[in-house]
């Protein structure tokens, strides 16, 4: 008899944020199982009955917790402010061991109406976060798609999710979760250096955002 091995369960790290929450719901939705982590585990638990109260005819396996809860699932996601993301997985550091861990932030600030990208240490937010946990693989991923369009579970997302890594199994692994978002198609766009230039390429997006009024999501031509 065929039996379909259980989809990993994907754990959020200050998962309660617009980005966070809306990746949980969408991956939750397409079977991925989810605990929600926080500084608390009652703001968890909070964000976690919104969103099931949102959408009451998905049936979603998702769960609030504690940050801590929610490193021991089988995948993580860095859901956290850019510079709290190094401080939040240095205190998990035990608990990440041998995990992938995602990382979605960007470092971004806004002077006057335009949109700035910042250069963190090591030259990215998931350099900086691969540096504080060495023994856990480290991708970077999900950073252009809008948090509305993502969490909005009545339609498609539109969107190429750009993937760097200096593991070519956590690259494969990423893919497969991106390949199961309808709209979304995952590329391999190399080595954890270039999340230097992904992660910048957001501040463009909002100022597209911004200048455009709308939320703009990048797709590429020329790749079958």
């Amino acid at each position: 008899m065929d039996v379909t091995a259980p989809l990993p369960s994907i754990g959020y790290l200050g998962g309660t944020g617009p980005a966070g929450s809306a990746l949980a719901v969408r991956l939750a939705s397409v079977g991925y199982p989810g605990v929600i982590g926080s500084r608390t585990a009652e703001r968890g638990r909070e964000v976690v009955a919104e969103l099931l109260r949102k959408w009451p005819t998905k049936q979603l396996p998702l769960k609030g917790a504690d940050n801590a809860e929610a490193a021991r699932c089988d995948i993580i996601v860095l859901a956290t402010p850019w510079d709290s993301a190094a401080t939040t997985v240095t205190e998990l550091s035990e608990s990440l061991r041998g995990k992938i861990v995602i990382t979605m932030a960007n470092a971004l600030v806004r002077v006057g109406k335009e949109f700035q990208p910042l250069i963190p240490p090591r030259g990215s937010i998931a350099a900086h976060v691969q540096a504080a946990i060495p023994g856990s693989n480290v991708v970077a991923a999900f950073q252009h798609l809008p948090a509305t369009e993502l969490g909005a579970l009545d339609h498609d997302v539109d969107s190429d999710v750009l993937i760097c890594s200096d593991d070519p199994a956590a690259t494969k692994t990423v893919s497969d979760i991106v390949a199961r978002i309808s709209g979304c198609r995952p590329l391999n766009a190399g080595l954890l250096s270039n999340a230097l230039a992904i992660e910048a390429l957001t501040a463009v997006l909002l100022q597209l955002n911004v200048r455009y009024k709308t939320r703009v999501a990048p797709r590429f031509t020329g790749i079958d």
